[in-house]
């Protein structure tokens, strides 16, 4: 049998030169891709498109509806925009918030209301925004310079005076004087029409013997607010008794007031003291009046178209035929004696 022979494959360098030839078949490692149709690529631009302007939406709606913690800038904020209700703060407290700051940094949004562009009025958030202001100031850093907020939306004033009130409340708890104090502020500013409306409103989830209360700690603010140092201090009891005693005898108001300017006691101790004192000696006053009255008296003493009459005891007067004025002024001439 014939040997067959084994066939080689065709060699290009025997082809003479110039002469034109099919170049070898090659196969790439990677597949040519074919450009998508023009149809296609702005399909997907279109879609492309489309998703980034639903997540800017979305970022300014959560923005918008207070979901979103945005960084502003501390002069940004007018911590005045809304009458606080807190009056006093604890040095021991507020130490431990400037640390806790220092160390871990801010980690509670406060709540504002967006005034103007660049401009927020403070809801919420007091003391977190005296504590990094004063961080900011002794340290110098950039990374106090800012502060976390959540932007809200209040649908009134009142609804920002209760967002205030409540997270003070939570966080903290006012005493009883902020609480009048605040209420009656509200009303002073219209927010209210009246104290019993603030008192209503922002303080509607407490009971009704609690708000009686605070109501009671509101003479105390009419008479003394000015007056007072440590008023946030004022115990329970003690608001109560002084209040009584101020409703019962309106003229005690004014010599408290001079007392407490006279005496500027520089602690709550030493003012809780004061008020205590001349609390029970108004009460005193009042009893030894009522007890007079029940004496005999003397003929009375007509001057013009008021009659005077002294009890026997002279412990008491009564007097007949005043005119509203002339209550006005006799009042005013008591607080001024008394």
């Amino acid at each position: 049998m014939a040997k067959r022979k084994r066939l080689t494959p065709a060699r290009t360098d025997f082809l003479p030169a110039g002469t034109s030839g099919a170049a070898p078949e090659t196969k790439s490692m990677f597949p040519v891709v074919q450009s998508a149709p023009p149809i296609a690529q702005v399909a997907g631009d279109t879609a492309l498109q489309a998703a980034i302007d639903d997540l800017s939406t979305e970022i300014s709606t959560a923005r918008a509806e207070g979901r979103l913690v945005q960084q502003l800038p501390l002069s940004a904020i007018e911590e005045t925009h809304l009458v606080r209700d807190r009056i006093l703060v604890d040095g021991g407290e507020m130490a431990t918030l400037v640390e806790s700051l220092r160390a871990r940094g801010q980690q509670t949004p406060i709540e504002v209301v967006q005034l103007a562009e660049g401009r927020f009025g403070l809801i919420s958030g007091w003391r977190r925004l005296t504590a990094l202001k004063g961080l900011r100031a002794e340290t110098g850093e950039e990374r106090f310079a800012t502060i976390q907020a959540l932007l809200r939306r209040p649908e009134s004033a009142s609804d920002a005076y209760l967002a205030m009130v409540e997270e003070n409340e939570i966080r903290v708890g006012l005493s009883y004087y902020e609480r009048a104090r605040i209420a009656a502020r509200a009303a002073e500013q219209g927010v209210y029409p009246d104290e019993g409306s603030a008192l209503r409103g922002l303080f509607a989830s407490v009971s009704r013997a609690k708000r009686s209360k605070i109501g009671s700690f509101i003479v105390i603010y009419h008479a003394l607010d000015d007056h007072l140092r440590f008023a946030a201090a004022i115990p329970e009891r003690l608001g109560l008794s002084l209040s009584k005693a101020v409703k019962e005898n309106p003229a005690l108001g004014g010599r408290i007031a001079r007392e407490l300017d006279k005496t500027q006691p520089d602690t709550a101790e030493a003012e809780a003291a004061l008020l205590n004192r001349l609390a029970q000696a108004g009460d005193g006053t009042k009893k030894a009046l009522n007890k007079g009255s029940d004496v005999s008296t003397s003929s009375g003493e007509t001057i013009g178209s008021v009659t005077l009459t002294r009890s026997s005891n002279g412990k008491s007067l009564t007097l007949t035929g005043m005119t509203d004025d002339l209550h006005t002024r006799l009042k005013a001439w008591l607080a001024d004696q008394l």
